[in-house]
């Protein structure tokens, strides 16, 4: 879909992988590599957390003012768990399809029927999130999404006639935990149930930087790696996923924000251990 020469790949992670994504690229920048600055993609695709931290890049403010939020005490965040009843359905809708757009429609439809916290309450929680409720300029903004009812894959954009809060919100809703988000006469959920960071969306792009919080998918083909290299040779391309340290700092629950700040600082000092290879791509 994007036809550029850089292009930029969030991958979704709950809260705390919205705080690895800020801390690592926090660091880059200060290693001379500024995303949200001089050196900014031409297209960012982000899926779920991704579609957050994306939007905060296009925001216009400092990198390090972003870091710096994601150090403070979380306010207004509502902690959430995955238990194992949940991935078990999970895992479950996986298994009972070889059909992805079915597997994701199966997901979708129990997502409606979940008890969860008022699709209101959860749009607060997104707005008070994004710096701005304006699509940015700059660079081009890819928000991905699933439809509930049909397990249509969506993207949403600034000419999608969707506003931003309601794209990033919908990406967000992860199944079952999360309300599914009505745009229009249609419910959505997150983007993620097609894949965790959706690298696919960045084909046409000559350099294209994957920072994905999580590598699973529910099957090889949606998997940021192999969506990375399915891109061809003539793409240059670097995965960055967290390491081991980062993932114990970042705790067992993407959904609890008390870890916060500590995967932010892990996502830190992960960017220190990635910068050489990050420039290399970006600016060599």
């Amino acid at each position: 879909m994007a036809d550029s020469s850089r292009a930029l790949v969030l991958g979704g992670g709950g809260i705390t992988g919205i705080a690895w994504e800020l801390g690592l690229i926090a660091r880059l920048a200060e290693g001379g590599v500024d995303l949200a600055g001089a050196d900014a993609p031409d297209v960012v695709v982000g899926t779920s957390a991704g579609s957050s931290v994306a939007v905060q890049l296009g925001s216009g403010r400092p990198v390090d003012q972003l870091y710096a939020a994601q150090l403070a005490a979380p306010t207004g965040e509502r902690a959430a768990a995955m238990p194992l009843s949940v991935m078990l359905r999970f895992v479950a809708a996986g298994l009972s399809s070889r059909n992805e757009r079915t597997t994701r429609a199966r997901l979708g439809r129990m997502a409606i029927r979940a008890r969860t916290v008022p699709v209101e309450e959860r749009m607060a929680i997104i707005r008070s999130r994004l710096p701005s409720t304006e699509w940015p300029t700059r660079p081009r903004l890819l928000i991905t999404a699933v439809d509930a009812e049909s397990g249509e894959f969506r993207v949403f954009d600034c000419e999608s006639g969707v506003s931003l809060p309601e794209a990033v919100a919908a990406s967000c809703a992860v199944p079952l935990v999360w309300p599914p988000v009505p745009i229009g006469d249609r419910l959505y959920v997150d983007g993620g149930v097609r894949s965790p960071a959706n690298v696919d969306l960045a084909a046409g792009s000559q350099r294209v930087l994957v920072i994905a919080p999580i590598e699973q998918a529910f099957r090889r083909s949606g998997r940021p790696g192999h969506q990375l290299r399915a891109l061809g040779p003539s793409t240059r391309g670097l995965l960055i996923t967290p390491t081991p340290p980062a993932r114990q700092e970042m705790g067992r629950n993407p959904l609890d924000p008390a870890f916060r700040a500590a995967a932010a600082r892990a996502g830190y000092a992960q960017g220190a251990e990635v910068l050489d290879a990050t420039r290399s791509l970006w600016t060599g």
